[in-house]
């Protein structure tokens, strides 16, 4: 029975002595176990390629790779004589399975107080945490870390088509680039569309309404709702805080027969809008301008009309028990309600 000593590929450190028996397949497949890669070539001291297994010889060393091709331990693993301490020196990175080679200088200089920099100002510092090349290991995301990286190496932000900028800028803060930080963050509120504040037409309006689930609160605060007729709608628990029903052609909104229970109207303007026999309790009307509207048999019960102006208002037949007519801007004078 032969024994063999196997290596990653490019390391001298923490060889397996294993047998050899079968095929070469069989030997890939032990070597794959032991070292936990996905073995697919096998080379001798002096990286020729072993095709067969009557090649090897008892106690030979072998060294073991994944498809990549072959680096000499005694070489490629060591740094420059004369470089050891320096900033200018070479290195590999592998973030996240996918491989980035750099300087030293570019990891440290342009960002001292960063993460990178307090990892690879000093060699040694990050331990013997390296893959079998050689490469450091940080368990990011490389498609996040490129941009990064590229940053350090001539001061622009360029990140690539289809590359999240939130996913950069979380790297930025990650590793500490201060300086990115900033351009990340104008650069995404740069990239947001504008907030579209025009206003929705009545047939807009409507079709959201007409769209909205009964047990979903819909919201349309500030909404331009000039002269809508939405006659025995379910607006139950809507928000319609500071909207505008009137129309200055004079044609009258007209919300007869809705269900308004719980709706928020505060600061609404609604001269002579009609709301007979629909349904505001425990409404929120307060500041609304309900100047000359008819609210003729609507059930205001519990009802917060607190400085509402209902100047002419006709409120005959309304139901009005525990609703709230605190600071009111005019008179309600008994004529206006018998109920």
């Amino acid at each position: 029975m032969r024994r063999v000593t196997l290596f990653l590929n490019g390391s001298p450190k923490n060889g397996k002595v294993v047998a050899v028996y079968g095929t070469l397949s069989d030997l890939l497949s032990v070597a794959s176990n032991k070292l936990g890669i996905k073995a697919t070539s096998v080379y001798n001291g002096k990286g020729g390629l072993i095709d067969d297994i009557a090649l090897i010889r008892d106690d030979d060393v072998l060294f073991v790779c994944e498809g990549e091709p072959f680096i000499d331990p005694q070489t490629d693993s060591k740094p420059p004589e004369g470089l050891f301490g320096s900033h200018t020196d070479w290195l590999t990175l592998n973030v996240g399975g996918r491989y980035f080679t750099t300087t030293r200088s570019t990891l440290v200089n342009k960002e001292p107080d960063s993460m990178l920099a307090h990892m690879f100002k000093d060699k040694g510092v990050w331990g013997n945490k390296q893959d079998h090349r050689g490469a450091f290991l940080i368990d990011r995301s490389p498609e996040y870390f490129e941009p990064i990286l590229n940053y350090l190496r001539h001061g622009q932000l360029i990140v690539n088509d289809g590359i999240n900028l939130l996913g950069v800028l979380e790297e930025a803060r990650f590793f500490g680039i201060d300086s990115l930080i900033e351009h990340l963050e104008v650069a995404i509120k740069n990239s947001q569309p504008p907030e579209d504040h025009s206003p929705i037409s009545r047939k807009e309006f409507v079709r959201f309404l007409l769209a909205t689930p009964t047990k979903s609160e819909l919201r349309c605060q500030c909404a331009n709702l000039q002269g809508v007729k939405m006659l025995c709608s379910n607006a139950e628990g809507a928000s319609l805080k500071l909207c505008n029903f009137e129309d200055p052609s004079g044609l009258k909104a007209n919300l007869e027969g809705a269900n308004l229970k719980g709706v928020d109207m505060e600061g609404s303007q609604m001269t002579g809008i009609n709301l007979r026999v629909a349904t505001l309790k425990n409404a929120k009307l307060k500041n609304c301008n309900l100047r000359g509207a008819t609210l003729a048999g609507t059930d205001l019960e519990n009802c917060d009309l607190s400085g509402c102006d209902l100047q002419e208002a006709n409120l005959r037949g309304s139901n009005v028990k525990g609703a709230i007519f605190e600071e009111m801007l005019t008179p309600l004078h008994m004529s206006q309600s018998v109920r």
